[in-house]
């Protein structure tokens, strides 16, 4: 079979689109290169550092990815797109203009008979109680009428700010491992595993690229990002690997 390949947080936009494009040229690059083989693409969330579609407005930019994008979906190539915690308003543009289905929660697909769980990973498992109560005001549909009663000049450059706040996206943030204990995402594959068996959970968020036996003949795969790491996963029919793309 062809090659099933996974990205995810590439927050472009961040910290500035200036210093955002040369990623976002890297990100396309590689996706030049997979679409020869590629089954299928897995986009797990933060494509963006912020998106937000008003009724006839998106964000401006990101001309290059989305272009990309519409070219590997034309071509007949599926392309499949779980929203993030930065990329969560994301409603139908992907899918009326790229049709390229969007999911806002986890999903279960099979390859070569192999069981996968795949999402975005925020708000998953024990802990972050903070964050979850976040979530469910900026997904109250009444956050996001107001959210569009701003102009997008204002709305947009709000969140760009506020982005700038971000020590991952700066650099300031270093990420460890907390061990298998603490690691809300291992901890989320392993009760999932008390009811049903996958053979892999693939999830973003957690910026950390890693691959982590969680049970028998069961594996957990964060994606790492593209920001520190670019890294990506790729499944052959057979086995599942986490490479960097260093051109």
């Amino acid at each position: 079979m062809k090659k099933i390949y996974f990205a995810s947080d590439q927050h472009f936009g961040a910290p500035t689109p200036e210093l955002s494009l040369p990623r976002e040229k890297k990100f396309v690059a590689w996706l030049d290169e997979v679409k020869e083989d590629a089954e299928a693409i897995f986009l797990l969330g933060d494509l963006f550092d912020f998106w937000f579609e008003y009724k006839t407005v998106v964000p401006k930019g990101f001309v290059r990815v989305l272009g990309k994008l519409a070219e590997i979906r034309d071509s007949g190539i599926p392309i499949y797109f779980f929203v993030g915690n930065h990329d969560l308003w994301m409603n139908d543009y992907f899918e009326k203009e790229l049709n390229i289905p969007v999911y806002h929660d986890n999903k279960e697909f099979t390859f070569n008979g192999k069981t996968f769980l795949i999402g975005h990973g925020d708000g998953k498992g024990p802990g972050d109680k903070g964050y979850k109560r976040m979530k469910k005001v900026f997904t109250n549909p009444f956050s996001k009428w107001l959210f569009r009663w701003f102009h997008p000049d204002l709305g947009v450059g709000l969140a760009q700010y506020l982005s700038v706040k971000n020590k991952l996206i700066s650099g300031d943030e270093d990420i460890k491992f907390l061990g298998e204990d603490k690691e809300w995402l291992i901890l989320y594959a392993k009760r999932k595993l008390e009811t049903k068996h996958y053979n892999y959970f693939v999830f973003g968020h957690r910026h950390l690229p890693m691959i982590r036996t969680v049970g028998e003949n069961s594996e957990y795969v964060n994606l790492g990002d593209w920001i520190g790491y670019f890294t990506y996963g790729v499944f052959d029919g057979e086995k599942f690997e986490l490479l960097e793309y260093k051109k």
